[in-house]
């Protein structure tokens, strides 16, 4: 063992002779454990939000749109999905109509998003069918209606009941519009976790739709689902060249984009906090190492004395630093994964509320190595970087100054 490495880990012990670490070092060590397991347990948490939050949107909408320029729809839809379907990496369509009305109950009124499908197209593009927490899909047809969990309960109807959707595209008559409306039977409630979903959105046939409408043999757009959702931003560029004008292709994070957009500012803030956190450990460090040289002078004013060269004594303190950056990084690191795993197993930290005050009642976790790493390259750089004043301030102690140093 080189002499500068046996020195560094005799200065990281109490006191002479003892076995066991100062408490100096060990508040050190403790500092930067916590600081790598919060970013850990933090970051893991952030991914697990991301990729729930994902999962949910995706799982109502489709990866990919294809609409048209202008407002007049596609009334070749079907040919258009047949064309799309025969694409590389494409694995189903689906025609779908959105539209805005009116849903009045026995109770009450409210604004509502008609959506108009195919449900045996829908199915292959979309997770509806999972969603359906009361009801069954297989009775939906030409008078049912799918409502949002929230907006059932606003509505206060229930599956079995009727409710008038009233469309304010009107029947033009000599003494003025006529509203078109239709009564549809509730067949099914859904719960997709997201609010604004389940609060605002019901689902009817595609004919429905397009007769509450008047949009005739016409549809909004053609939903897309592919086999990697992680290429939907290549794909969109692929479909929308083979297309060419008048249509347009948008994947499901540049619908969304405003949402991710937050969700990135928010993990990148409390990464800040938590590196910052780590930096205030990292200090802790360099005091400590600048109080070694300070007790450590006169010892230093002897190994000079001996022959030691500047770098041999810049080596032991960078060494006794990295060391207890190095412990303090592997400890955070297997307390932070140990954590994350066991709540992603087990999930012992639950919401309250169960899922009815948030859209989930467990905490989702996701780790995921690439941050791990650069959580423990980074940290042992800091740590290697605090190192460097207490070194280069015992290295350049004057051997005679030191050893008469009291």
């Amino acid at each position: 063992m080189r002499y500068p490495l046996f020195i560094a880990l005799r200065y990281l012990k109490g006191g002479r002779g003892s076995p066991f670490l100062s408490v100096i070092t060990l508040i050190s060590i403790t500092g930067v454990t916590l600081g790598v397991a919060a970013l850990i347990i933090t970051l893991s948490v952030m991914n697990g939000f991301h990729e729930d939050l994902r999962d949910k949107i995706v799982g109502t909408n489709a990866h990919l749109v294809i609409l048209k320029e202008g407002a007049e729809g596609l009334a070749n839809y079907k040919e258009l999905g047949r064309r799309v379907e025969r694409m590389n990496h494409v694995l189903a369509t689906a025609p779908f109509i959105f539209g805005q009305a009116m849903i009045r109950s026995s109770t009450s009124s409210l604004g509502v998003v008609i959506r108009g499908i195919d449900i045996d197209k829908e199915a292959k593009v979309t997770a509806l069918a999972e969603n359906i927490i009361k009801g069954r899909l297989k009775d939906f047809g030409p008078n049912s209606l799918i409502l949002g969990k929230e907006l059932a309960m606003s509505l206060g109807a229930d599956v079995g009941e009727w409710v008038r959707v009233i469309s304010p595209r009107g029947i033009a008559m000599p003494v003025g519009m006529k509203p078109r409306f239709k009564s549809f039977k509730v067949t099914g409630i859904f719960a997709t976790g997201m609010y604004e979903y389940d609060s605002t959105l019901a689902y009817v046939t595609l004919d429905s739709a397009q007769g509450l409408f008047g949009m005739g043999e016409v549809v909004t757009g053609l939903q897309v689902k592919i086999d990697n959702i992680h290429q939907a931003g290549k794909m969109d560029k692929g479909i929308q060249k083979e297309l060419g004008y008048p249509y347009w292709v948008r994947n499901w994070m540049e619908l969304n984009s405003n949402l991710f957009a937050a969700l990135r500012m928010e993990k990148i803030t409390m990464t800040v906090i938590l590196v910052l956190i780590i930096l205030v450990a990292t200090f802790n460090i360099a005091s400590a190492l600048i109080m070694k040289v300070i007790r450590k002078t006169k010892e230093i004013g002897i190994l000079k004395a001996m022959g030691a060269q500047r770098k041999s004594i810049m080596s032991i303190f960078i060494l006794e630093g990295l060391i207890i950056g190095l412990m303090g990084t592997l400890l955070g690191t297997f307390i932070g994964s140990l954590i994350s795993f066991l709540q992603d197993k087990y999930h012992f930290v639950k919401l309250p509320g169960g899922g009815e005050i948030y859209y989930i009642s467990i905490l989702p976790i996701s780790m995921k190595g690439s941050d791990i790493l650069l959580i423990i390259l980074a940290t042992i750089g800091i740590s290697l970087l605090a190192t460097l004043y207490p070194a280069w301030r015992g290295a350049r102690l004057d051997p005679v100054e030191a050893i008469r140093y009291e």
